[in-house]
């Protein structure tokens, strides 16, 4: 695959969504890509695309703490990218039984058709339609903060703190997050800091910004979620990490 025949975007949603959705994504001209890298991203992707033989699937994948080959083959890909406290009040489901996983919904899910695949901007608009409709009037304002806080530090804040300032336990919070996300609240926010070196990491910037222990410690962390070495991600060679193509540093 080439970036040059690749289009990207990227919407950010409504400031009354901003709790729940992530983002809206798009990739299209795609034809095919072989042994392609999903790299853990922190989010739940709802995804729908267009297979070559020109057919609508919907799928959710749940968060992923290891990376995963992929082949894919699809002409169009659209997807809403959750925060995770989406799976309990806009989703109102568990994810845990699909970590490094996902599943197929179903076809008709939420009233999108073949159609809502040919325009980007209407596609966002229809899901942030549907989603407004399905914004709880209650929210555990605990789980809330406790997101804020863990995006707001890219993940770089101590489980005993987040504890203090939420006013939840830590046994809790991580019963929470293993029940409804199939993973701990620490391995999540390694997960986000993760992702908040790759901007650097794209710039070629192959040393830590954040707060890793220290060189060896930042390789490590890179390995255990990309699967090679911070120089090897930054060449991604063949365009593999997919998602590695829309980072910018901030």
């Amino acid at each position: 695959m080439s970036n040059e025949s690749t289009i990207y975007r990227l919407v950010k949603p409504e400031e009354s969504l901003s709790d729940y959705v992530y983002c809206f994504s798009a990739l299209k001209r795609i034809t095919s890509l072989d042994n392609g890298i999903i790299i853990p991203n922190g989010r739940v992707d709802l995804i729908f695309t267009i297979t070559t033989d020109q057919q609508l699937r919907i799928g959710l994948l749940g968060l992923e703490n290891q990376p995963k080959k992929v082949n894919i083959n699809v002409s169009a890909f659209f997807a809403v990218n959750f925060n995770p406290l989406a799976v309990e009040y806009i989703l109102k489901d568990s994810i845990a039984n699909i970590r490094n996983s996902g599943k197929e919904m179903p076809h008709d899910f939420w009233d999108f058709t073949f159609e809502d695949l040919k325009d980007f901007d209407a596609f966002c608009e229809k899901a942030t339609h549907k989603i407004q409709t399905l914004l709880p009037e209650k929210i555990d304002e605990r789980k809330q903060k406790l997101f804020q806080l863990i995006f707001r530090s890219n993940g770089e804040i101590l489980i005993k703190e987040l504890a203090e300032r939420v006013h939840w336990s830590e046994r809790q919070i991580n019963r929470y997050f293993n029940r409804q996300f199939g993973l701990s609240l620490k391995t999540y926010c390694s997960i986000l800091r993760f992702q908040a070196s790759l901007p650097s990491i794209k710039e070629g910037e192959l040393y830590p910004q954040l707060n890793f222990t220290d060189q060896s410690h930042f390789i490590k962390e890179i390995k255990k979620y990309s699967g090679v070495s911070p120089k090897e991600l930054y060449k991604n060679e063949n365009d593999r990490f997919l998602q590695f193509l829309s980072y910018a540093k901030r």
